[in-house]
């Protein structure tokens, strides 16, 4: 994983590494990164899935501790205080779509693939897609494309739910990602705190009963009200003009 840049106080991230091993290697910088903004890019060039090769190797011991690191990263991602935005330009299949599903939110391009196509080799979503997916698409729409193995482009990807934001390739085959850009130059303008206490607020509460989830939706909101950024946005909203958070 490399630094693609930075745009304010948002770090930009490059996948460009070829299977989850070397990825779970970047697991202490992904979380020294408190930032307010993470993106994870998902790309053609990056990963279509896991190196069966590779696992066709290991005995079911090693694969069971393989996979289940897989699963501990894609929640260790899940769980950053910060959004998180994966930008599908290419193809993310099985481990991939993972990866992109374990983000909060995913711009795709029109030509973009994606599926979690475990069950044609025999396998299913280990890393989290069983889970996450019928969450994001509901439970029938989820059965449908777990079972059958299907691909999906980046446009359906969008009609379906999958992905917030799809756009058409461009010339250079960034296009997502150049949309995720504009989506965190949406976010962050936003109060920091008042972000993640929204993301922990839904993340927690979207597991529980309503009246559960109410109760967490007090507690995040406990954390927000003595914060400077709180009496900031106040001020700047009787003063008639925008507000300059700190993160405080």
């Amino acid at each position: 994983m490399t630094c693609k840049g930075m745009i304010g106080n948002t770090f930009l991230f490059s996948q460009s590494i070829s299977s989850f091993c070397l990825l779970h290697k970047q697991e202490v910088f992904m979380r020294k990164c408190v930032k307010d903004c993470c993106f994870l890019r998902v790309c053609a060039c990056f990963y279509k899935g896991a190196d069966l090769k590779e696992r066709a190797l290991m005995d079911n011991s090693e694969s069971d501790l393989f996979v289940h690191s897989l699963r501990s990263l894609m929640t260790q991602i899940a769980m950053l205080p910060m959004p998180t935005v994966a930008a599908v330009d290419g193809v993310a299949l099985g481990g991939g779509l993972e990866l992109a599903l374990a983000c909060d939110l995913r711009t795709a391009a029109h030509s973009a693939q994606m599926g979690l196509i475990e069950t044609t080799r025999g396998l299913i979503p280990g890393a989290g897609g069983s889970q996450r997916l019928p969450r994001m698409v509901g439970i029938t729409l989820a059965k449908e494309l777990i079972f059958t193995g299907r691909r999906v482009s980046g446009r359906t990807a969008l009609e379906m739910g999958l992905a917030n934001r799809a756009v058409e390739q461009n010339q250079t085959g960034d296009a997502a990602y150049r949309e995720a850009l504009c989506l965190a130059r949406e976010i962050l303008p936003q109060a920091p705190i008042a972000v993640r206490m929204a993301k922990e607020a839904v993340n927690r509460g979207i597991q529980v009963d309503i009246s559960s989830a109410m109760a967490i939706e007090r507690i995040c909101y406990a954390r927000v009200i003595p914060t400077r950024d709180r009496r900031e946005g106040m001020a700047a909203f009787i003063e008639k003009r925008p507000p300059q958070y700190t993160g405080e």
